[in-house]
C-alpha cells in the first residue's frame, strides 16, 4: 500500500514525546506510551503499559480494575493516527482525527493493571482525509480486542 511518491516522517519509531507532536491528546486521554514498527501507509505496533494510577480504574471497577473496551479501541485509534501522523510527515501540525465508524468490534480478554498491551493496527485504506484501520489488541499474545475503524482526518490552519 506504501506509494513511492509520497514522503513519510523518517521514523519507525515514536517515544512518548514523538506521539505528542503527531497527536493531541494528553493526560489523562492519552492511551498509549510507544509506537514501534511503523511503516508509513501500512503498519505499526502500539503499547500501552496499563497501570493502576489510571484514573477509569477508580470507577470501573474499584474491587476488580479492568480497562473499559472503548479505551481499548480508543489505544488502537491513537496508534493508528501516529500511522497517518509519520506517513504524512505531520509532526508538530495540528492533527486532529475523528472516529467515522468502528465495525465488527469485539473483546475477547479483560486488560488489567500490570498488562503489556499491544495494539496492532494496519491500514486497509491510507491516505487523503478518510483512513480505514485494522486493529487487534493483545497481551501476552492473546487477543483482547479487534475492530475495524474508520477516520476522518482534519489538519486544522488558523483561520
Amino acid at each position: 500500500m506504501a506509494d513511492a511518491t509520497r514522503n513519510p516522517a523518517p521514523y519507525t519509531e515514536a517515544d512518548l514525546s514523538l506521539i505528542k507532536r503527531i497527536i493531541p491528546h494528553r493526560y489523562p486521554f492519552l492511551f498509549i506510551d510507544k509506537v514501534r514498527d511503523i511503516v508509513p501507509f501500512e503498519s505499526a505496533v502500539g503499547i500501552k503499559m496499563v497501570t493502576c494510577n489510571e484514573p477509569h480504574f477508580q470507577g470501573h471497577f474499584p474491587a476488580k480494575p479492568i480497562m473499559p473496551g472503548v479505551t481499548i479501541v480508543e489505544a488502537m485509534a491513537q496508534t493508528s493516527a501516529v500511522v497517518v501522523g509519520i506517513s504524512l510527515d505531520l509532526v508538530d501540525k495540528p492533527l486532529l482525527t475523528y472516529f467515522m465508524g468502528i465495525d465488527a468490534c469485539k473483546f475477547r480478554r479483560m486488560v488489567v493493571p500490570g498488562d503489556v498491551l499491544e495494539l496492532h493496527v494496519s491500514a486497509k485504506r491510507a491516505g487523503g482525509k478518510i483512513w480505514k484501520f485494522r486493529g487487534e489488541a493483545k497481551v501476552d499474545g492473546q487477543m483482547a480486542a479487534e475492530a475495524e475503524f474508520t477516520a476522518m482526518m482534519d489538519l486544522k490552519t488558523d483561520g
